[in-house]
């Protein structure tokens, strides 16, 4: 059973995040990714604190980002977060950033990130338990 689970949320897009042209910088996508990242997080109970409480971190080491149009100060964007059920130890999220006000698909993309033992940075090559217990009570596994 494949089962995935999502959270978006709408914010604005700030000055601070475009450039002399009023259009926002293409690394600022990235950060949308992780503003989504962090409400999924705080909505399924699985934040970067959720990790290192029971142990763990979680860097990205793989990033993927496609540009299809553009924002610009003032546009309110959605940020559509979903978790990608997978068997490896390892964390995958699928983003589409959408421009609130046309609808319009702005950016798709996905970032990885893998378990890493919090004290000594030692690549976990299973499912830490937690993570485990957090996808069965999801329905997100098969037991």
């Amino acid at each position: 059973m494949q089962k995935n689970i999502t959270e978006t949320i709408e914010q604005d897009v700030r000055f601070s995040e475009v450039d002399s042209l009023g259009i926002v910088w293409h690394g600022h996508y990235l950060r949308y990714f992780e503003d989504g990242r962090e409400a999924f997080g705080k909505k399924y109970n699985l934040g970067y604190l959720d990790f290192y409480s029971n142990g763990y971190v979680v860097p990205i080491v793989n990033v993927q980002c496609d540009y299809k149009r553009f924002l610009r100060y003032g546009d309110r964007i959605l940020i559509e977060t979903t978790y990608m059920p997978c068997e490896p130890a390892k964390i995958i999220f699928n983003y589409r950033l959408i421009n609130a006000g046309t609808g319009e698909t702005v950016v798709t993309g996905s970032t990885l990130q893998v378990f890493l033992s919090r004290d000594d940075l030692v690549l976990q090559l299973t499912n830490p338990d937690f993570f485990q217990d957090w996808k069965i009570k999801r329905g997100l596994i098969d037991l």
